[in-house]
């Protein structure tokens, strides 16, 4: 591989525990398996000492304290090197009126200064088009799906008898990710009611909300917990013990918690809206669609019939991380650095 084929140092940088710190690893170790020669570089590895150009995973949220702040880090390691930046979290209605225009600004200024970008949905390409440029060209490269060893669909819908009958959700815990929604739907099911339980901690700055959701729980008269942070192997078997899979999230761009449920197996119940839809047809037969009026009733349902919350046979859930890593070099032998 000569140094002009190459693929791009990768930047590191954020809380390791964060999803787009932690899939920015995952990219990065798949394309050094699959090239033998990526560089992973911290952000001030690459401002002190620029490489010739340098991929990113960007989410405001994660390069600085406030949208403006992250737009300016970003654009300094821009005015030092050549950057490919896949963005996360892309500015939505539901950033509200004030946060949305400052993010709207951070991410146009982000897309000025790159060499390429690139999304993990139609739908967040579409959001780009919608709020930030309608001119930008966008490679989408869907998350992937690594099913774990064991684990695969041809289980006969995993440990008979060993589900805990909670109804589960995976990831940080903020609002809008839906642990009140599922509290609320919880609460009107008849009969014995299912804990609730994030598997996860409360995103940075957020432990206040981790109480709140707490207080609201016995409120409504639910059980709910949370687990703390989850290394891979605890987060696998809690996902493959939980009763009712759950990803919840109204306002999700694309979502690394859906992913962790397929990887260990789990068919979850989704919202019904624009990214689950794409899900569904990228990846048949791995996700329950549910209309967010009907949450209880398909909670309900789930406990009623487990074998809905695992895989089928025939479920297709590509691709998986090396694909991901060969779309990326594809990609990046395209851009005119």
């Amino acid at each position: 591989m000569t140094a002009a084929s190459a693929p791009p140092a990768q930047v590191q940088l954020g809380d390791p525990q964060h999803g787009v710190a932690r899939y920015a690893r995952q990219v990065a170790d798949a394309v050094d398996r699959a090239t033998g020669v990526t560089v992973q570089l911290s952000l001030a590895e690459c401002l002190a000492d620029p490489p010739a150009r340098v991929h990113v995973h960007f989410t405001d949220r994660m390069w600085g304290s406030s949208p403006e702040d992250a737009a300016d880090t970003f654009t300094r390691l821009a005015g030092v090197t050549s950057v490919s930046v896949t963005l996360h979290d892309l500015p939505q209605a539901s950033d509200g009126a004030r946060n949305l225009a400052r993010r709207i600004d951070c991410y146009a200024r982000v897309v000025a200064a790159s060499t390429g970008v690139a999304c993990n949905s139609e739908h967040e390409a579409q959001l780009l088009a919608e709020y930030v440029s309608e001119t930008v060209t966008v490679e989408v490269i869907p998350l992937p799906v690594d099913i774990h060893d064991g684990h695969n669909s041809s289980d006969t819908h995993g440990p008979a008898g060993q589900l805990d009958g909670a109804v589960a959700l995976v990831g940080f815990v903020y609002p809008g990710k839906g642990h009140s929604d599922a509290l609320d739907a919880v609460a009107v099911i008849t009969g014995q009611r299912p804990a609730v339980v994030a598997l996860g901690r409360a995103s940075p700055g957020h432990e206040g909300d981790l109480v709140d959701l707490h207080n609201y729980a016995e409120s409504r008269g639910v059980l709910f917990s949370a687990t703390g942070f989850l290394d891979d192997a605890e987060l696998v078997e809690r996902c493959r013990r939980a009763g009712v899979p759950l990803a919840a999230h109204q306002h999700v761009s694309a979502s690394g918690s859906l992913a962790t449920w397929i990887s260990a197996g789990r068919r979850p119940l989704v919202p019904n809206t624009r990214y689950s839809r794409e899900m569904s047809t990228l990846r048949p037969g791995t996700v329950t669609l549910y209309d967010t009026s009907t949450l209880a009733e398909s909670i309900a349902t789930a406990l009623a019939d487990p074998a809905s919350t695992w895989l089928d046979a025939n479920a297709s859930t590509g691709p998986n991380t090396p694909e991901v890593a060969e779309r990326y070099l594809r990609w990046w032998g395209t851009l005119a650095w």
